[in-house]
């Protein structure tokens, strides 16, 4: 499986979107290392820190910050850029801001994604399109979790912004899949559109407001105790590395055998990685050391709405993709801890990170020996 995503990839021209994110960032370093050329569009980084500039992905890339919600200019960048493959991550990812910015939220997640995939109609030399959206696109409501997680085939929804936002998105590239590139006229239009679903990443490089372990590090690396909103909720943590290499998969699988797998896939942990908050936090806490603690923060009674339980069941993706986890939680923790413990010791952070994706290439070689 490696050697046909280094095939794949290879010479390619790659149209990123979202490439100063933090898993743009990380997808950056990984296709240039496998010999792509990238072409990205986005934003500017919103956080700082950020990992798109403290691995000089720019000097990586050829960078256009644009806006995904401006339809000409994204379309003029794709058009420059005339790509094979179109890896669509630019999004709003933050649930407790799509509460602050609802709109903003879905005029970001589901017309820039409509903008994105009307642009790529016009661009004839587009061959492989995977849209990245969420764990979170699945109608979650109280006892309506399968007991194995949530299938490719089960109801888009959300009680959230955020969530509701990727339901749409789903929606989106369903319709353009049905309307626009339909897989039995594949052979007339040569584009196959796929769409992904992670679970919760973490990794070296997150400083987004928030989220669990970026919310913990700045509290340790500030001698405080961090304060974790939800212990109870269980989420299916994967460390970055695990999903990108189901894109890159998928990718992959799309320019062999096209139609075949245009559809929806799911990129999750194995079921015993889908945790509680509190457990995640003591590893971390751990990992790092130095006294390093947590506390319960009460939320208030008014506190936004956020789902107790997750998972996903990624059965599809191992049987008709050969994609499975890797990096088993225990590990991602360490990963992630020892990138920004070397981080505060001045190391490097594209070299981490390159350091990082040459482990996973080799456990990613390991499944096809042992196979």
């Amino acid at each position: 499986m490696l050697e046909l995503i280094r095939r794949s990839f290879a010479g390619r021209r790659v149209f990123l979107t979202g490439h100063t994110g933090f898993k743009g960032s990380w997808l950056s370093l990984w296709l240039t290392h496998l010999g792509a050329e990238v072409f990205g569009y986005a934003l500017a980084p919103d956080t700082t820190p950020d990992l798109f500039s403290l691995a000089g992905i720019d000097r990586r890339v050829d960078a256009t910050l644009g806006d995904i919600r401006d339809a000409d200019a994204l379309a003029a960048a794709l058009a420059r850029a005339r790509p094979d493959i179109v890896l669509h991550l630019a999004a709003q990812p933050l649930v407790r801001l799509s509460y602050r910015e609802p709109v903003a939220t879905f005029a970001t997640n589901v017309m820039g994604t409509a903008h994105l995939l009307d642009a790529v109609r016009r661009v004839d030399t587009v061959r492989a399109v995977v849209v990245v959206s969420s764990d979170k696109c699945y109608d979650n409501r109280p006892g309506k979790l399968p007991a194995g997680g949530f299938r490719e085939s089960d109801a888009m929804g959300g009680a959230d912004p955020y969530s509701a936002s990727k339901g749409c998105t789903e929606l989106v590239v369903e319709a353009w899949r049905s309307s626009f590139f339909p897989p039995e006229r594949f052979t007339e239009h040569g584009v196959a559109l796929a769409s992904a679903r992670a679970g919760n990443v973490i990794g070296g490089g997150d400083w987004a407001e928030d989220r669990l372990i970026p919310d913990m590090v700045r509290a340790f690396g500030q001698g405080r105790s961090a304060l974790i909103r939800n212990p109870a909720a269980v989420r299916p943590w994967q460390h970055v590395l695990e999903p990108l290499w189901g894109y890159l998969l998928l990718t992959a699988r799309l320019l062999e055998a096209g139609a075949t797998h245009a559809s929806g896939w799911n990129f999750g942990p194995d079921n015993r990685d889908a945790l509680p908050v509190a457990e995640v936090a003591d590893a971390l806490c751990r990992h790092w050391g130095d006294d390093a603690r947590w506390h319960t923060d009460t939320p208030p009674a008014d506190a936004p709405h956020e789902a107790a339980l997750l998972r996903l069941d990624c059965t599809r993706a191992r049987q008709d993709l050969g994609w499975q986890p890797v990096c088993p939680l225990p590990e991602a923790l360490a990963r992630t801890a020892r990138w920004y413990r070397d981080m505060q010791q001045g190391a490097d952070a594209a070299t981490q990170c390159l350091a990082q994706i040459a482990a996973q290439e080799a456990a990613i070689a390991a499944l096809g020996s042992a196979a």
